[in-house]
């Protein structure tokens, strides 16, 4: 099965908005329902109860069991006889809370993610049709159960072969979007390592770095619109919260962080083409990026947004049939490319790698680009030159080859 995400700029009427934003909020209700229903659970499991507690006591019965998925799915019956309001949005709408909900602790248990969160007013954006018996696209119009037919913007229509299997409707400061998931009963093989091979080195003073000795910049997305967010942000916080002018303000600075996310989001597939374009096999660093974003640089880090780009370079890999494949980024800045030497730490200052031992000089981000490449292809067993053990230039401890290890026993 391949699955594909399109997305679609819709236009709702004035009356199909109201509603929209209306199951928006009845969708956020239901979630930090449940939500509460289950941190609840949880907080009366932590300790024995053995005395009177001063503040307040959870009164659950200590055989109530734990209120998963399946249990408060079954529990929207129920509650749409006590709060008919529910009733307005369409049942599987509903039951997909629940599963954004499952999901999410899901990630908590297996993945080290926060706990998860109560929605404030604004935060639940997004609605999900999970299923349709029919195509719900006719011309420029699609249809949502309970909503009616939507103008859509089909900027590029629905390949031959596939259907459509779920529509999520997403409110934005710009507008509102379908994002259509389309299914085809094909089988997509892998890509497979073949052709010419290419690394690259991702930084700070330049976004990349090849390993052919293309340096490609990086814009400051955020930083160069920082004062202008500032500002929006200061006239924001002296509006009236509630008022129409504190709700224009607050649309502004959505807007802005919008413009930010897009522009940064649009630099990273042009990257990721062009990459794709010279090269069949594309090897990156498999950085920490969560201790990255920690340090003192963790703002232009996030900026460059370097997690996001490595999904969208593997994702347009994929779809240009051109190889993947992280490496370990130790030492990549450290090491030879020419002679596999370790040549020692570099401080940030430091822009061009010179060899004591060879002699090799070139930039420093380059050098990291072909020790990304040769690692990706050693790792390939594609045939590399293997570095070396066991020497030592100056204070800094490198390798030597074996046969180079035999000569010096011989002798």
């Amino acid at each position: 099965m391949l699955n594909l995400n399109y997305c679609y700029r819709i236009y709702p009427d004035a009356s199909q908005e109201k509603e929209l934003l209306n199951w928006l909020e009845i969708c956020r209700g239901v979630y930090n329902y449940a939500l509460r229903e289950r941190k609840e659970w949880i907080n009366s499991r932590k300790c024995k109860v053995n005395a009177c507690s001063l503040h307040s006591e959870y009164i659950i019965p200590t055989d109530l069991p734990f209120p998963d998925y399946y249990k408060q799915k079954k529990a929207l019956t129920q509650a749409k006889k006590e709060y008919p309001s529910l009733k307005r949005v369409q049942s599987q709408v509903l039951q997909e809370v629940m599963g954004r909900l499952d999901k999410a602790f899901n990630f908590f248990w297996k993945k080290s993610f926060g706990f998860p969160r109560f929605k404030k007013y604004g935060q639940y954006r997004s609605i999900n049709f999970p299923q349709f018996k029919e195509n719900p696209i006719t011309g420029y119009q699609i249809k949502l159960p309970k909503i009616g037919s939507v103008r859509i913007n089909l900027h590029r229509p629905i390949p031959d072969g596939f259907v459509v299997k779920q529509v999520q409707i997403v409110k934005k400061a710009s507008g509102w979007y379908a994002v259509i998931c389309i299914q085809s009963d094909v089988k997509i093989p892998s890509p497979q390592p073949q052709g010419k091979s290419l690394g690259i080195d991702l930084g700070l003073e330049k976004f990349i770095a090849t390993s052919q000795q293309e340096l490609i910049a990086r814009p400051r997305f955020f930083v160069e619109l920082q004062s202008k967010l500032q500002w929006l942000q200061r006239r924001l916080s002296k509006k009236q919260k509630g008022s129409k002018n504190w709700h224009k303000a607050r649309e502004k600075v959505a807007r802005l962080h919008e413009h930010i996310y897009n522009t940064r989001k649009n630099f990273h597939y042009q990257v990721a083409h062009h990459l794709c374009d010279q090269a069949n096999i594309i090897f990156a660093e498999d950085l920490n990026l969560k201790a990255m974003s920690r340090g003192m640089l963790g703002k232009h880090t996030l900026d460059a947004g370097f997690g996001s780009f490595l999904e969208i370079l593997s994702h347009v890999a994929w779809k240009r049939n051109v190889y993947f494949e992280k490496v370990d980024a130790n030492f990549t800045s450290q090491t030879c490319p020419n002679c596999g030497v370790v040549t020692g730490k570099k401080d940030l200052s430091q822009r061009v790698h010179e060899c004591s031992n060879c002699g090799f000089v070139t930039d420093r981000d380059v050098a990291a680009a072909m020790i990304v490449e040769q690692r990706g292809l050693a790792a390939l067993g594609l045939g590399v030159k293997l570095p070396v053990e066991d020497e030592v230039i100056g204070d800094v401890r490198k390798k030597s080859s074996r046969a180079s290890r035999r000569s010096r026993k011989a002798s």
